[in-house]
């Protein structure tokens, strides 16, 4: 059992070598069809949820705010409750981080990956679903998170270095090109006076900083993690 352990270890800690590039190619085409069509995307937003609201929750707890709960609904919205000051820095950066979230661990992904740290990126990954899973205060939510963990544990347990690869380099795919398109629905919503308790609205009362500002820069960062990480995952 000693000898499992120190395996499993030695994996996480180690590199694996980088898969050949028509995989890299493939899991990209792959990323991108489950995000352009809307019957798909309508499934696959929800990993997105996942990250934007564990985002909030992080950047809450990072902040010395105290988390009380996040939800996840089966419509792809859902709700991170925070203690603090209602104002300040810390409720800014909060605000913030929904958005922001899934590109940048897209970004963090593609750093790991480019590493050769494919296992320590699925058994990451894990955790911070793990971590998460504590503040879960819904049934849908509570679903949605073990699913998602219990692949990525699954995978990472009795996978062969190519399903491991292929589970990695789509899940870090998906993130970066995902992340830019609720950003453009979330415009889209506003354009039309919906959402207008949305985290740029709220940002904009907290900072005075116009709405569209902060849609801007939630857009400009998307898409600089897309090239940047792409950069790294063609590299």
């Amino acid at each position: 059992m000693n000898h499992s352990i120190s395996e499993v270890w030695q994996r996480v800690l180690g590199t694996q070598p980088d898969p050949p590039h028509w995989l890299v190619f493939g899991c990209a085409a792959a990323a991108l069809l489950a995000i352009l069509p809307h019957p798909l995307w309508r499934v696959s937003r929800n990993v997105v949820t996942i990250a934007h609201e564990g985002g909030h929750g992080l950047v809450a707890l990072l902040t010395g705010r105290r988390l009380d709960s996040i939800r996840l609904h089966s419509d792809t919205s859902g709700l991170t409750v925070s203690s603090g000051r209602p104002t300040g820095p810390g409720m800014i950066l909060t605000a913030a981080a929904g958005y922001l979230a899934p590109s940048l661990l897209g970004l963090g992904g593609a750093a790991l990956l480019a590493a050769g740290r494919i296992t320590a990126l699925l058994w990451i990954s894990i955790l911070l679903l793990a971590a998460m899973l504590i503040m879960i205060r819904n049934a849908f939510g509570l679903l949605s998170v073990v699913l998602t963990g219990g692949a990525f544990f699954a995978v990472s347990w009795y996978g062969s270095a190519q399903l491991q690869a292929t589970f990695a380099y789509l899940g870090v795919w998906f993130l970066l090109l995902a992340g830019v398109r609720p950003v453009i629905e979330l415009q889209r919503k506003r354009r039309l006076g919906g959402a207008r308790d949305s985290d740029a609205d709220q940002l904009a009362r907290l900072t005075g900083v116009g709405a569209l500002l902060w849609v801007t820069l939630f857009l400009v960062v998307a898409l600089a993690c897309l090239l940047a990480g792409g950069s790294q995952l063609l590299g």
